[in-house]
């Protein structure tokens, strides 16, 4: 028979007592999110917020071939992502690099606006820009910029527009998984 065991109750009204189930489906979404992580590529990987331990996991991960094999290591995936610092963060950049995601469409259409205020506003937008991308290249941003302007001005599609989103893109992508 086994004793009571008093720090197994909850603390009170704050600590609420999972079930089962909820604990299952809270372990398969961590699961579905260290699968996406093996479909990212080095580069992609490289940006995310995650400790050494899930690295290794999913270098090794992608090793197993066997399916049985790689079923289990992706409960142990979701299991070292469950003990991250912060496992949210980390389901919210793996979702920036999904197309369909609510966090891509967003930043997205965050990058869709700069570009715009940029180009109709000039050199007054992008000391704005770099208040909210402090990493962005000042000089690069202002050239790009420039050649933006130049294609409007003309009515020629250069393709500089779609520079200048692209690398306001990743300034923002940079900001938000730093901030």
């Amino acid at each position: 028979m086994s004793k009571y065991d008093p720090s197994s109750e909850p603390a009170g009204d704050d600590e609420l007592i999972k079930s089962k189930s909820q604990v299952k489906r809270e372990m398969q979404a961590l699961q579905e999110l260290g699968k996406h992580m093996l479909d990212l590529g080095d580069e992609q990987l490289a940006t995310l917020p995650m400790s050494e331990t899930l690295k290794a996991a999913i270098q090794e991960s992608r090793r197993i071939r066997q399916h049985e094999a790689r079923r289990r290591h992706l409960q142990y995936i979701g299991k070292v992502i469950r003990n991250e610092d912060d496992p949210e963060a980390l389901r919210r950049a793996v979702e920036a690099f999904d197309a369909g995601s609510e966090e891509h469409t967003r930043r997205h259409h965050l990058a869709e606006r700069w570009r715009d205020r940029l180009i109709a506003e000039g050199n007054s937008a992008v000391a704005e820009f770099i208040e909210h991308c402090p990493t962005a290249d000042v000089q690069h941003l202002r050239n790009l910029l420039r050649n933006a302007q130049r294609d409007v001005k003309t009515g020629k599609n250069t393709g500089q527009g779609r520079k200048l989103f692209r690398y306001l893109r990743e300034c923002i992508d940079e900001a938000e998984q730093a901030g």
